[in-house]
């Protein structure tokens, strides 16, 4: 009696309990799953994926990076390294600030256009009529079309003299906008063609998030007496939040890297007002030849939708899960 615990254990005729087994390192046991040979099959099934990645994806993501850190105008195969001056001039550098704000700017209207328009596209599309399928069909079609065959087409559209948008409007005795040929104007127009080749994209994100909702839910509310507004608001909205939230972030990140539309319809202009942040990286190096600098911009760029991926999983990720 008064004996502790371990000298208990200690004492004639006890049995102490088996000591616990050393702890492999790290790169022992990933030898030691690469011995099995279910891991060995893998990793060869892995291999092909790897290799590709690896040349076509991981190398040019470090070239490209290491080309930011140099001087170099392509035409002479030297480099010199300048470390961070291409980074420091790029946040001094009052063109590209401009060419951010167009960025933010068409991104803000393409997710409000795109959120909106999918989403009430979707539930016309999610009802029970004939021929849904072909209706269906024909408003997906925008996403699969060559986005140059669409910029043209847009460019007739907008015409400020024989365009279809303002012959309809003289036609009520209004006088349209110059749309691309106003600086004002301008943004507004490629975000009105980029939302029209979206939309349907997205609607069709949207519609398979509506048929994924189960129908018990709606069958309940509407037993304990809720109106149409009430299943929307309390069942539609919040079981869609994933989906929503996946428009979101795809929307954004799409919208950032915006150029064929630009470069077709616009080239920039009228006087800057629609250079984006890939155009400017595309003059930077194709036009000006100066590729640290155009590389500095890509990796500005990628920061820029990083962090605002990591922000919008922040404060929305947790909303967004069912």
């Amino acid at each position: 009696m008064g004996q502790t615990r371990v000298e208990r254990l200690r004492s004639p005729g006890s049995v102490l309990p088996p000591a616990a087994p050393p702890r492999k390192g790290l790169l022992a046991r990933i030898w030691g799953e690469l011995r099995r040979e279910e891991a060995r099959t893998g990793w060869l099934f892995l291999l092909p994926a790897m290799v590709y990645f690896a040349i076509f994806t991981g190398f040019p993501l470090a070239y490209g990076f290491w080309v930011s850190l140099q001087e170099w105008n392509m035409m002479s195969p030297r480099m010199t390294f300048i470390g961070a001056d291409n980074y420091l001039a790029l946040l001094d550098d009052p063109t590209f600030r401009e060419c951010l704000a167009n960025t933010t700017y068409f991104t803000v209207g393409i997710v409000i256009c795109v959120i909106v328009f999918s989403f009430l596209l979707a539930v016309l599309l999610n009802q029970k009529i004939r021929n849904m399928t072909l209706f269906r069909g024909i408003f997906y079609s925008p996403a699969v079309t060559s986005v140059v065959a669409i910029s043209v087409v847009w460019l007739w559209i907008l015409d400020p003299e024989y365009g279809f948008i303002n012959q309809l409007l003289r036609a009520v005795d209004v006088i349209g906008p110059r749309w691309l040929a106003d600086s004002n104007w301008a943004l507004p127009g490629l975000i009105m063609t980029a939302a029209w080749r979206n939309i349907g994209y997205f609607a069709v994100v949207f519609l398979a998030g509506l048929q994924g909702i189960d129908q018990m839910y709606y069958e309940a509310a509407s037993i304990d007496g809720a109106n149409w507004w009430g299943r929307f608001r309390h069942i539609t909205v919040p079981m869609l939040m994933p989906t929503t939230f996946f428009v979101l972030v795809m929307t954004i990140i799409l919208s950032f890297q915006v150029f064929a539309l630009v470069y077709v319809m616009t080239g920039g202009g009228p006087g800057g007002a629609t250079s984006v942040i890939v155009f400017y990286l595309y003059k930077q190096a194709f036009v000006y030849f100066r590729m640290g600098y155009a590389s500095a911009v890509g990796y500005v760029l990628f920061v820029i939708i990083f962090a605002l991926t990591l922000i919008q999983f922040r404060f929305l990720g947790k909303a967004a899960e069912v």
